[in-house]
Parts: structure tokens; C-alpha cells; sequence
């Protein structure tokens, strides 16, 4: 039996003198990667604060339904008064409350819906979205989308604040408890060149080790960045490192072709050959992997093999490490695409959510999958410095997801071929970036 879509809905309304010029916003997101489906705002005119919090609810709760009428929702709002009257514990007694509450209702099966009060902290991109169309209001105009910067603005505040998803345990997401604790406890605030990784050096140190200058705390986010000092903040033991390397090149990878899952499975050129065998000598010297996990494509378990041999390890597949199926655009290059798809490619460049024509997947589809692999192979692999040997789309997913960054930024990564970067986890659900596209040891 398939499992129900789930999405997360926030919503939020504002009035500037409740009654006053008032606005909504609404966002529809991924709970399993914080990812941002949808966004509603509204300037509405003069109302109050509850009647703009009612309209975001519904503009909300309509997107989903769009997106997937049988999903499973839940709401989460900082309005105490409208979360208590739709989960049916306050009644609705103020005459312009009650048709908004119904028409919520109404949107979708009760059976579907569940609320939840949050924070106004917590509350952010909604909240900026409603502050973005009564400004848009203030202009004599309404809301556009193009010009929002919500989702960017909140994003990295989000990964924080999320509780976590999926089964309990689940080692990526978890440790919501000890997250809101970190973030909100004063610490003195520390310098720049304090937070900074040691690059390859703190890649490959000792398990349990301190590279030069490197905090032994999670790695900062964007939100968190001036809060930690240097041996301050809970023990979270050693993290699990997931070193991640690119294929070596097949005769495809020169010549910028489409090649994912779902065409031809190319093996590694003479070149690629050399490069994996350049990275195996590299990884010979550092002498820190201790595990080796490929994708099923011939080309990474050519790659890991070459590896393997070398540091005398046996090697795992993995089939979510697969790339990306890219339809009937595989063999093709970006410039045939555009010529033979334009529509497709540019809906492709725009979403996430679109796939390459002919059923292939889409990175919404591909950043779900790549989720739950990681947090299988961080449930597997505690503590320990593992080797993914996999393709361009799952590296650039691993690296956004670890730094909380939006799906365009897969657009803004350089990643060569037999390349490594490196992610390493903490216990607290924390990630931190270590190296990305390293090809030091191809020279």
C-alpha cells in the first residue's frame, strides 16, 4: 500500500492596526527536506489580524489540496485562537470568524488535517510572506512571487527550528529538543576564522580528532554562525563523515551529456580509469575510510572498486545513490535539450517539482530519495568515515541539504568528475560542509 503524501502547511496574517491594512501568507512544504512547494500572500485590504490569519490558513490549505488533493497536512500556526477553533477545543463565537472557519473545514477531509501551535520564531517565512503583501498593499499593488525572498530568507532558520520527520531515530532530522536549546542559549559570540573547517586537513583527521583552528561542536549554520565558541556547547561525540566522490569519467562526461539512470550505463574511459585511480592513491594516504558504498551504475562501481583494491575494503551498493533518470533527455546535451525540449527544459530550470520530458525524475522526487538513503547510511554507519561513491545530482543534494540552502543552488555547484567533498553529521542532527569539488589529487 502507498504511503500518503504529507506536507506541512504555515500560515499567517498581520493587520497595521488590527482593523487596518492587512495581508496574509502561506507556505506549503516537504517535511522531509524543509523544501518549499508552494507559496500563497494576499494584500486584503482592511481587516483584522484574526481574519487575515483565517485567509492565510485557507489560501494555505488550497495549495496543498492543488498539489496532491489526498495528502495528509499538517498546520502549523503561531495564532493560538485559530489552531484551538479548528482542532474543535475553543468555539467560534465572533460573526466574521465563523464563515473563514468553515470554509477551512471545508477545503479538505478533517481525517486529513491536523493542527499545531508554534512560536512566532518558528512562525518566519509565513510571517514574512504576510509582511510582503501588506508592503506590496502599501504600494497600491499585490503580491507577486517573482519578487519574494522569503523562502531564501528563512531557510537555513527553518532546518534549525523543524521538528523532525520520519521514524523515530531518524539520525538526519532528530534532536529537535537539544537544536532549540543550542539556538537559544547565550553564548559569548566567537570570530569569523574560529568556525572555519580545516579544509582537507579536517576532512581526513583521526576519528575523535581536532584539526588546527577547527571547533569540535557542530559547524555553524547561517543562523547560528556568531553564537559558539570554541569548547562550548554539548559533547556530540564524533560525527559521522560521509566523504563523497564523483565517478571517474566515461566517454559521455567530456562532451556534457545527459547521463543518469534511465539510458545507457557507460563504463569508465581510459581517463576516468586514471582518475579513479589518482582518487584510490589519494584515499590510500589519508587512510581514514573505513567503509566504501556505491551507487548501482557501472561507472561508480568501477570507481569504488578501484578504491576498494587499494585500501583492501569490500564494497556496498546502494541503489539510492542512483542518479537522476533524465528521461529522453539522457545522451543528449543541454544545447540538444533546448532545442528539442525548450518547454520542458525551461519548466526543468524553474522547478523542482518538473521532471525531464519522457517520465524522469524530478529533484523534488530525487531530494526524497536521496533523504532517506543518507539517513539510512548515518543510521548504519555512527560515527565512522564513509565513502559514497555516486553522481553529480546526489552530491550537489547531499551538500544543499547540509547547509539548509534552496533547490536552485543545484544549479550553482561545480562538481568534476572523480571530485570529493565531504559532509560530516552530528548527533544532534547538525551537518557540516567540509570540502566540495576537491580535485587536488588530478594534478
Amino acid at each position: 500500500m502507498q504511503r500518503p503524501v504529507r506536507f506541512v502547511v504555515e500560515a499567517d496574517g498581520g493587520s497595521r492596526g488590527n482593523p487596518g491594512p492587512a495581508g496574509y501568507g502561506a507556505v506549503v512544504l516537504d517535511p522531509a527536506t524543509g523544501e518549499t512547494l508552494a507559496e500563497r500572500a494576499e494584500y486584503i485590504g482592511v481587516a483584522t489580524n484574526n481574519v487575515a490569519e483565517y485567509k492565510g490558513l485557507i489560501a494555505g490549505l488550497k495549495a496543498a489540496r492543488e498539489l496532491a488533493p489526498d495528502a495528509v497536512v499538517q498546520v502549523r500556526m503561531d495564532s493560538k485562537l485559530v489552531v484551538e477553533q479548528m482542532s474543535g477545543r475553543w468555539k467560534i463565537k465572533h460573526p466574521d470568524m465563523k464563515p473563514l472557519a468553515a470554509e477551512a473545514a471545508t477545503i479538505l477531509p478533517r481525517s486529513q488535517v491536523t493542527y499545531e501551535w508554534i512560536p512566532r520564531e518558528r512562525n518566519k517565512h509565513a510571517d514574512r510572506l504576510a509582511n510582503e503583501a501588506m508592503d506590496a498593499g502599501k504600494r497600491g499593488k499585490q503580491w507577486e512571487p517573482s519578487a519574494s525572498s522569503a523562502a531564501l530568507d528563512t531557510s537555513a532558520a527553518r532546518a534549525l527550528a523543524t521538528p523532525p520527520a520520519g521514524p523515530p531515530g531518524d539520525a538526519a532530522k532528530g534532536a529537535a529538543a537539544v537544536r532549540a536549546a543550542l539556538a537559544s542559549t547565550s553564548r559569548t559570540s566567537a570570530t569569523a576564522p574560529a568556525r572555519e573547517e580545516a579544509g582537507a586537513d579536517a576532512l581526513f583527521a583521526e576519528p575523535g580528532a581536532t584539526a588546527p583552528g577547527q571547533v569540535p561542536a557542530p559547524a555553524a549554520t547561517a543562523a547560528q554562525a556568531p553564537t559558539a565558541t570554541p569548547g562550548w556547547g554539548p559533547d556530540m561525540g564524533t560525527p559521522a563523515t560521509f566523504v563523497l566522490l564523483r565517478h571517474g569519467e566515461t566517454a559521455l562526461t567530456p562532451q556534457k551529456r545527459f547521463s543518469g539512470s534511465g539510458g545507457a550505463d557507460p563504463e569508465l574511459s581510459p581517463a576516468g580509469r586514471r582518475q579513479a585511480s589518482a582518487v584510490a592513491e589519494a584515499l590510500a594516504a589519508r587512510g581514514t575510510v573505513q567503509t566504501i558504498v556505491s551507487s548501482p551504475l557501472r561507472r561508480c562501481r568501477e570507481t569504488a572498486q578501484a578504491v576498494a583494491d587499494r585500501l583492501g575494503l569490500e564494497v556496498t551498493v546502494e541503489e539510492g545513490l542512483r542518479e537522476v533518470d533524465f528521461g529522453a533527455w539522457e545522451g543528449l546535451t543541454f544545447a540538444e535539450v533546448k532545442e528539442r525540449f525548450p518547454d520542458d527544459l525551461q519548466a526543468w530550470l524553474d522547478s523542482p517539482r518538473a521532471a525531464p520530458t519522457g517520465g524522469g525524475e524530478s529533484f523534488t522526487a530525487a531530494t526524497r530519495r536521496i533523504s532517506a538513503t543518507r539517513d539510512r547510511l548515518l543510521a548504519a554507519h555512527a560515527g565512522r568515515t564513509v565513502l559514497l561513491v555516486t553522481h553529480v545530482t546526489p552530491v550537489k543534494m547531499l551538500v544543499r541539504l547540509a547547509l539548509g540552502a534552496p533547490p536552485e543552488s543545484l544549479f550553482r555547484m561545480e562538481l568534476s568528475a572523480a571530485s570529493l567533498s565531504a559532509v560530516a553529521y552530528y548527533a544532534d542532527g547538525n551537518a557540516s560542509v567540509r570540502l566540495l569539488n576537491d580535485t587536488s589529487h588530478l594534478r
